[in-house]
């Protein structure tokens, strides 16, 4: 499990107590701020509890999903677009309109830690979006792979996502020829 290290000078007392945690292995210190009490974590984790305004999206989303096998080089996350620049080498920001940035975004647990995410039926609105930014190729993988689990998704969270995404129009069409 992931502390920040107001957490961890809060259960340890002083500063004192969490070096001496540290040096006999009892919590790690994996970046500046972030305390784990395993040697080791994943790096989606790590960025996740990082940025905890920010959400997962894009090709990082879809390999999480099992969408696709192509493992991302990099995560990306969307913040709102008056957010800090996060300069993560590991990270690609991706800037939201104000007040849709938590449209779709759900927890789930992965290893012991909360990923904030969207949901699956966010991101197939993303995936049409995002549509012409995206290889042809790795863009037909992940929207079969949809198309497989489009029967497990809920179409009414969809339309109500996507009429409240700029490009709705677009989005609804593409919907329709390609998806559905």
């Amino acid at each position: 499990m992931l502390f920040t290290y107001s957490q961890c000078k809060e259960k340890y007392g002083s500063q004192y107590q969490l070096n001496k945690a540290i040096k006999n292995a009892e919590l790690y210190q994996l970046e500046k701020g972030v305390y784990s009490d395993k040697k080791r974590e994943s790096d989606i984790c790590v960025i996740s509890f990082k940025y905890p305004c920010a959400v997962l999206t894009l090709n990082s989303a879809f390999y999480y999903y099992g969408l696709t096998d192509t493992i991302p080089e990099k995560y990306i996350l969307a913040t709102e677009r008056g957010a800090a620049k996060i300069t993560d080498g590991r990270v690609i920001q991706k800037f939201e309109n104000s007040g849709t940035v938590q449209l779709g975004a759900v927890e789930v647990e992965h290893e012991g830690n909360n990923l904030h995410i969207y949901g699956r039926e966010r991101l197939l609105l993303e995936l049409l979006r995002n549509k012409t930014k995206l290889p042809f190729d790795y863009y037909k993988e992940v929207l079969s792979n949809f198309r497989k689990i489009i029967e497990e998704l809920n179409m009414q969270d969809i339309q109500d996502f996507a009429y409240e995404l700029p490009k709705s129009a677009m989005i609804m069409e593409l919907l329709q020829l390609e998806v559905l």
